[in-house]
């Protein structure tokens, strides 16, 4: 247990900064699930709306340090080609 009180804010702020995070994470998922959904189901339209919901919310996780950049650029690029292969 940290027994100074700058460990102490520190373990006060890794625990608001995880809660943030792993909001967004979810979040990120959530988009990611509507895609794959739409991508199940066969209809190119919503799966292209959905990816196209999904692209910025991906690209946000990268600007607040929850994902890696090249994560999310595969993540979309993957999505996209499985998207466009929608016959």
């Amino acid at each position: 247990m940290a027994s100074t009180p700058q460990a102490k804010k520190r373990a006060r702020q890794n625990d608001a900064r995880f809660q943030i995070n792993k909001a967004r994470r979810s979040r990120i998922r959530t988009y990611l699930r509507k895609v794959e959904e739409a991508i199940a189901s066969g209809d190119k339209e919503a799966a292209t709306a959905a990816l196209r919901a999904a692209q910025p919310e991906l690209m946000r996780g990268v600007t607040k340090g929850v994902l890696h950049k090249n994560t999310a650029s595969r993540k979309v690029s993957r999505l996209s080609s499985r998207v466009k292969a929608i016959g």
